[in-house]
């Protein structure tokens, strides 16, 4: 085969082979191809589009362009649940421990925060001691042992879509359903996953602006896993206002143990309590999404979910001490309040800008090489639709350094914009793709 066919075969408008696919990301993987040709035929796959079986077949070549991970001597059922990213979007933290103290054993390799989104593996990090670095022997031996894992990526998994997000990521071709799913997939499908949650988000503070894009995007990335032979739903969440109050990664660990505790926001909650059903109805393990949040919510209240997160922090070197007393995690030097500025109704948030705030503060990288500081962020009570008197307490910002907080407060009340009429409080899920 030639690259410069498949270039122009795409140009104009045709469908690609199986067997092209397979040789495309086969031989990129290799470095026997340059990557301004496979920029090339980014950029048309980015303008023609991709069909179903294209999607498909692109997805599945990269999942087996590295190692592909078999979890069934250890779990007969592997469920996995994946978020398109957000702020304040602690749910690995609640939903693992909350599934696994239903029986079904989840391990789940994540990463580090991206953009404006907090990171899971930095949120966890946050516990003095805790790790995520192991090989897959242990991941594997934990998994069996607990039913619960929280990892780096463990092994080399979907190598060609590493080597072709750089690309996409230079040349203008991010933004391309089919490549974005094709991305999030392949990874999934690697990592052993039978069934599947997909939370994709929409909104200010999401990837996917409006609810018809992620729509598409879930439809697409539900197809792929149907294709494949794995069962898989999408719940597509609103991502207009930070989810639950925290945002900082030992602010959100605090927030997510409250959750499993019987207390913590009544949104982040109602989210935790939908994917989680989601995942025990995938795992056959209710026959109806009501049976099944009954039983999550069964765990949380008899405390057995908060023991199977003490278990994994326990199993990953983490301080018990910090779970059992979150008020040893780290703490900021600074908590001051945010007053409101006027009185009204909060109408709309840009919660992407609110999330840049917290990387600001020192919460995330602005660079690949800062450092994170685990107890800067802000808890934001605040939500769309509610009613305040000026001066009136919106939530309180945690810093250590004073110059830093000065401006986080500027930079969050420059993105709260206010009504004088009564605004509707934001609906928390705008749909469910299956």
């Amino acid at each position: 085969m030639r690259m410069i066919e498949l270039i122009e075969k795409k140009r104009d408008g045709k469908t690609l082979s199986t067997a092209e696919i397979e040789w495309f990301i086969r031989a990129y993987t290799a470095d026997e191809m340059t990557d301004y040709q496979v920029a090339a035929l980014l950029m048309a796959i980015y303008i023609r589009g991709m069909d179903r079986r294209e999607t498909v077949d692109l997805t599945l070549a990269m999942a087996r362009s590295g190692d592909e991970l078999d979890l069934h001597d250890v779990a007969p059922l592997v469920v996995d649940k994946h978020s398109s990213g957000g702020v304040g979007d602690k749910t690995t933290l609640a939903v693992q421990p909350l599934v696994a103290a239903c029986g079904v054993p989840v391990g789940k390799m994540s990463g580090r925060g991206l953009g404006s989104s907090g990171g899971t593996l930095d949120k966890m990090e946050s516990i003095q001691g805790w790790h995520f670095e192991m090989p897959i022997e242990q991941f594997k031996k934990q998994l069996g042992e607990i039913g619960l894992v929280l990892a780096g990526q463990t092994a080399v998994l979907a190598p060609a879509d590493k080597k072709l997000y750089a690309l996409r990521d230079v040349t203008g071709t991010v933004a391309s359903v089919p490549l974005i799913a094709g991305s999030i997939m392949s990874k999934k499908l690697a990592a052993g996953a039978d069934a599947m949650v997909l939370d994709v988000k929409t909104g200010s503070g999401a990837f996917m602006p409006t609810v018809e894009a992620a729509s598409e995007l879930a439809q697409v990335m539900v197809d792929i896993g149907t294709d494949a032979g794995r069962k898989v739903v999408a719940l597509i969440s609103d991502m207009n206002q930070p989810l639950g109050h925290a945002v900082g990664n030992a602010l959100e660990v605090k927030e997510a143990i409250e959750t499993l505790q019987g207390s913590g926001p009544a949104d982040f909650w109602a989210h935790c309590l939908e994917v989680a059903g989601h995942m025990l109805l995938l795992a056959g393990k209710a026959d109806d999404l009501d049976r099944a949040k009954e039983m999550v919510t069964a765990v949380r209240q008899n405390g057995t979910a908060f023991e199977k997160f003490r278990q994994m922090v326990a199993a990953q070197g983490g301080d018990l001490a910090q779970v059992d007393d979150p008020s040893l995690l780290p703490q900021a030097q600074f908590v001051e309040p945010i007053l409101a500025p006027r009185s009204g109704t909060i109408a709309a948030m840009n919660t992407g800008e609110i999330g840049w705030t917290a990387v600001r503060l020192g919460g995330g990288r602005l660079v690949k090489t800062d450092q994170i500081d685990h107890a800067v962020g802000f808890v934001l009570a605040a939500k769309i639709g509610d009613n305040f008197a000026e001066g009136d307490e919106l939530g309180t910002i945690h810093a250590n350094d004073a110059d830093k907080l000065a401006q986080a407060r500027e930079d969050l009340l420059a993105v709260i914009n206010w009504s004088d009429e009564p605004v509707p409080s934001q609906p928390h899920f705008h749909g469910t793709v299956q």
